[in-house]
């Protein structure tokens, strides 16, 4: 393994037993001090589900269960009410298109109602500003924590 990358494998793990550490908190109530560019963690019910990051962490808990986020900016919601509709598969096509998807009455039910449940998980987040460890701690923490909704597929 090449030697500047092991460095960034070997402090991974220290990482995550640091936001493991954290006292959860939801996302509408977050500290007054926390920082902008980090990793998070949403669980429920003692179950972890989703790890993402962000350079603007406020701005993203807000795109993530605003009442009036798009399909694009709260995208755990997207998946969670994809997951309850059964509508699992991507389709590329104008009439399966993720717009599309969000017109359909039902869906778009699932899809506010996704949002509202992200509102009340728990969320724990750790600093990190670097983008290149941010992206190696989000592929760690959820390889390490299995979390089910990162699948990171490229569309």
């Amino acid at each position: 393994m090449h030697e500047a990358f092991r460095r960034y494998v070997e402090a991974l793990h220290p990482e995550l037993e640091k936001l493991m550490a954290m006292e959860p908190v939801t996302p509408s109530k977050l500290p007054k001090p926390c920082p902008s560019a980090c990793v998070y963690l949403f669980s429920e019910a003692g179950k972890h589900l989703y790890v993402g990051r962000t350079r603007k962490f406020r701005n993203r808990m807000r795109q993530h269960s605003a009442p009036g986020s798009q399909h694009n900016q709260a995208v755990f919601a997207f998946k969670l009410a994809r997951e309850s509709t059964g509508k699992t598969e991507s389709k590329y096509t104008q009439k399966g298109s993720r717009a599309a998807i969000v017109d359909d009455p039902v869906f778009a039910r699932a899809f506010d109602e996704a949002k509202a449940r992200v509102r009340n998980m728990e969320v724990r987040f750790i600093a990190e500003p670097d983008p290149l460890r941010q992206a190696l701690l989000e592929i760690y923490i959820s390889v390490a924590l299995q979390t089910p909704y990162n699948d990171f597929e490229t569309h």
